[in-house]
């Protein structure tokens, strides 16, 4: 019965997400994902109708795990805003859930279905950043604008290739979200060594 245990569900979802997140949605297909697993396609038809029906379960799960648990997980520890910001940004791109992410950002731009998903998965995540920083700035422009700005250094930052000057990477990514978090009035200081 070891095959049985390795095609439940969650093991068929994992390898699903697993393949999206390396090659897109072509190569999400059962019998390259059963080969994936080591089991024969039959165990997927008793867990899901057709492939429709398992690529939607790929991003209910991405959704899930990419809203919900980073949420969870950032608001269980009670910090401040800035490291709720910081820390969902980090939980949310973390290197399990980036490939997945950036997949499903691509995938959106020819699948209208899929760009409906993504448009409530970024709603919520943007959704959460002003929450945040409405307890930084009473000013709701501000608060669009700082929630904006975030959102676009998250994802953007894994499409530029830039050097940054005399400042290294991780310093001028810290610089730009301490700029983002700073109560109003207050400059954050430059860090002063290259990474």
């Amino acid at each position: 019965m070891p095959a049985a245990l390795r095609t439940t569900r969650a093991a068929w979802i994992e390898a699903g997400l697993s393949a999206l997140g390396s090659a897109g949605p072509d190569a999400v297909r059962v019998e390259p994902v059963a080969a994936q697993l080591g089991v024969t396609k039959g165990g997927f038809y008793r867990h899901f109708a057709d492939r429709n029906a398992f690529l939607s379960a790929l991003l209910d799960e991405w959704e899930r795990r990419s809203v919900d648990e980073v949420i969870a997980r950032v608001e269980a520890d009670e910090a401040d805003a800035a490291t709720n910001v910081r820390r969902a940004g980090t939980l949310t791109f973390a290197k399990d859930l980036l490939p997945i992410d950036l997949a499903v950002r691509a995938w959106a731009r020819s699948d209208s279905q899929v760009a409906v998903r993504l448009r409530r998965v970024d709603n919520a995540r943007i959704g959460y950043l002003r929450s945040q920083f409405a307890t930084i700035t009473g000013d709701r422009g501000e608060v669009e604008a700082r929630s904006m700005l975030a959102f676009a250094l998250a994802i953007g930052q894994h499409f530029i290739t830039a050097e940054h000057a005399e400042f290294g990477r991780t310093q001028a990514l810290n610089l730009a979200a301490a700029f983002l978090t700073a109560p109003p009035g207050e400059r954050p200081v430059l860090p002063t060594s290259r990474d």
